[in-house]
Order: C-alpha cells, then sequence, then structure tokens
C-alpha cells in the first residue's frame, strides 16, 4: 500500500463521493469540498446508470440506496415517423437505470455521510501547491486543506485540470443545448421502454415514466455555449417556442412539448465532451471522472464510468507502493477503456438528422444493420459486462 493517509476531493458531483467512499474502504480518509452551496442544486436533469455503473456502486454498497429511486429500463427501441425497431440488448445483464441527478447526489452523499465522509459546501478552489510530502488546497473563502494527495473530480471544467498541465485541452463544445421535460401525454411505448427519435428537427428520446405521462430529452442546436446561468435566464416558455419550431411537426415530439408544462422545463445548458488529456496526473494530483474522460450523453455511460474510476483510482492507491506508480497504474487501468467509448459515442453524435428520402429507406436499413452488424455481445458487452474485482490486487 502507499503512504497515502488523506485525500483531498474536490468536487461532490458522482465521482468525489464515490471516490470517497472506495478511499474509506482502502483505508484512507478523505474529505470532498463542493464549490455548490449543497448537494442538490438543480444542476441537471436525469441520467443513466449502465450495469457495469451498477456494479462498481456494489463494491462500495452504494447500488441499492442509488437504484431504489431510478427508472429501469428493460427495452429500448428506434423509431423514424410512425416506424419503430426494437433495439436488442443483452438479457442476462439487470436493466439501465435512469435517475435524476439530485437524487443520485443525495443518495451518495447521505452513503458517505453514514461512513464517516466529510463534504463540505460552499468551497471553490482557487489554488493548490505540493508541500513535500503533502498538496496544499487553497480556497475562494480564504480557507485551505492539506492532505497526502488531492483529486481533481471536478467537471468538465476542471481547475484542478488546469494545475496539473496549464496547457491541457479544455472542453469541446458539441453545439447543442440540453432540455428534459415531463408531458402530460401517454406515448404508444411499453413501460419501461426507451425510445430514440429522429425527427426533423433531430434526435431525441423519451420513455413513459412509471407514475404517468412522459419523461423526453431533446437537443437544441446552439452558435454559442452558453452557461447554465445564462440557459436559465431566458424564459422557459421562449425556450419551449424555440423547440415547437423545431420539433413540433415530430411525433410524438411536438405532442410531447405542447403537454409540457413551461415551469417544468429543464435547462440542462450546454452539452461538452472532453478530448483526450495527455496529463492525468503529475505529483500528488490527478484526475478523475468528467474532468478527464466526458463522453458525450449518447454513450450512456458518463456516469458510470465516473464511478468505475473512481473505484480503480482507490484500489491502485490501496495496493501499489507509492503515488507515482498508483497514479500511473490507475491511468493505465482506464485510459484505453474511456477513451474508446468516447470515440464511439462521437460517431453516433455525427449522425445528422435524416431528410425526407434517408427517413423513408431508413428503417429497412436499419433492420438490415441489426442482423449483421448490431450484434449487442459485441457492441454493448465490453461496456455493460465489465466489472471491478476489488479483492484482487491491483498491477
Amino acid at each position: 500500500m502507499t503512504d497515502v493517509r488523506t485525500a483531498i476531493i474536490i468536487g461532490g458531483g458522482v465521482a468525489g463521493p464515490v471516490a470517497a467512499l472506495a478511499l474509506a474502504k482502502a483505508g484512507i480518509t478523505a474529505t470532498v469540498y463542493e464549490a455548490y452551496p449543497s448537494s442538490t442544486g438543480g444542476t441537471g436533469g436525469t441520467l443513466a446508470l449502465a450495469p457495469n455503473g451498477v456494479a462498481a456502486l456494489r463494491v462500495i454498497d452504494a447500488d441499492a440506496a442509488v437504484t431504489a429511486g431510478a427508472t429501469p429500463i428493460r427495452h429500448t427501441a428506434m423509431a423514424i415517423g410512425r416506424k419503430r425497431i426494437d433495439l436488442p440488448g443483452l438479457a442476462d445483464l439487470p436493466p439501465l437505470r435512469v435517475v435524476h441527478r439530485n437524487d443520485l447526489h443525495r443518495a451518495l452523499h447521505e452513503r458517505a455521510a453514514a461512513a464517516g465522509v466529510r463534504i463540505e459546501h460552499g468551497k471553490r478552489l482557487t489554488a493548490a501547491r505540493e508541500t513535500g510530502a503533502g498538496v496544499t488546497a487553497e480556497f475562494a473563502d480564504g480557507a485551505t486543506a492539506t492532505a497526502d494527495i488531492l483529486i481533481g473530480a471536478d467537471g468538465v471544467h476542471s481547475t484542478v485540470r488546469r494545475l496539473i498541465d496549464p496547457a491541457a485541452p479544455g472542453p469541446r463544445y458539441t453545439g447543442l443545448l440540453g432540455f428534459e421535460g415531463l408531458a402530460r401525454h401517454e406515448v404508444e411505448a411499453p413501460a419501461g421502454t426507451m425510445t430514440f427519435t429522429f425527427g426533423r428537427g433531430g434526435y431525441y428520446l423519451y420513455w413513459p415514466e412509471p407514475g404517468g405521462g412522459t419523461r423526453w430529452g431533446i437537443n437544441l442546436a446552439q452558435d454559442r455555449p452558453m452557461t447554465l446561468t445564462e440557459a436559465r435566464a431566458v424564459p422557459a416558455a421562449q425556450w419551449q417556442r424555440r423547440l415547437l419550431a423545431a420539433y413540433g411537426a415530430d411525433e410524438p415530439a411536438g405532442d410531447l412539448l405542447r403537454r409540457t408544462d413551461p415551469a417544468g422545463l429543464l435547462v440542462s445548458g450546454s452539452l461538452h465532451i472532453m478530448p483526450p488529456v495527455p496529463r492525468w496526473h503529475a505529483g500528488r494530483m490527478v484526475l478523475l471522472g468528467d474532468a478527464v474522460h466526458a463522453p458525450s450523453n449518447s454513450s450512456g455511460q458518463g456516469a458510470s464510468l465516473a464511478i468505475e474510476s473512481a473505484v480503480q483510482l482507490a484500489r491502485c492507491l490501496r495496493d501499489l507502493p507509492d503515488v507515482p506508480a498508483a497514479f500511473a497504474a490507475y491511468e493505465r487501468l482506464r485510459r484505453a477503456r474511456v477513451e474508446g467509448i468516447a470515440a464511439g459515442a462521437a460517431k453516433i453524435n455525427r449522425t445528422k438528422a435524416p431528410g425526407p428520402l434517408a427517413r423513408a429507406v431508413l428503417p429497412v436499413l436499419m433492420r438490415v444493420l441489426l442482423k449483421v452488424a448490431m450484434n449487442p455481445e459485441k457492441t454493448l458487452g465490453p461496456q455493460q459486462r465489465y466489472t471491478i474485482d476489488w479483492s484482487a490486487p491491483a498491477a
């Protein structure tokens, strides 16, 4: 085991609390510092947890708490106009789970608190300096904290990433804003089915909500990125008019948008992805989760990969002889996997909304593709069957 006994974790979203719990299991005391004033600030909508993500949560005994409030998605389908195609899946694995980000944060923070992990809110990192055998973090309120290592789990706009490498690439804006809502409209889809749809205005998805109505997510093209504050300063009714202008003629998008109360329209803000990051660590600082690998939301793996990485980082710190060896092993275990999944998702993102002729032939082509190329064991198996053997030593 390394001589690491204490850790500072910057970021209290998903990866931060998971890392703190995994480190506690490895015998390392971690404190989480979060810039937001609370753990449920409404900063995002619904996200997906794949079977591999839930399996990683099981290592820290957080899987039951998280999935208790999640909606299981047992089937997926693709729709082009009125034509629907059922997509293959891995029947022997647990279902995909969709959970509101606030609920996920709450469950992880409660689990962390029960394990004795301290989480401090309102702590925005401004600087960090190494001090021989440790590292000291400096916060905007003038406070400081010192520990053996510092972990940057502070998202795509990571401050820690810039401290590790001032020349590091930043997040790439996808040209899209994300929106979500719950419509008082019932779609013709079985419960537990998520439908991915090509419409005239672009690509969107929806699923029946267990309590009634239909939950939907839509992207809207936007020339420039907007901060979450900027996007939410625009009246919801104005965003709804723009969404109807783009999707109002589609079925069921038009009905979903018209039957959604603007007061319940959630703006997720600009969508970003992370390009490959050259340096994952330096000295006693290391990156984790979206700060170093943020695939597009089309991957359905962003949160799950962050959870996996948090557990693997703790495992490496438990087993390797020193900090450089532990950080290097962590990067070797994670880089190829996360960058491969991100590259696959990027290919999906390049698919444009089909024109009238393409929409007419796409269902036929899709059926052929499903039979010939879309072998779920080949496409989904390596992602969703991935598990971490906590009991095995990290090499």
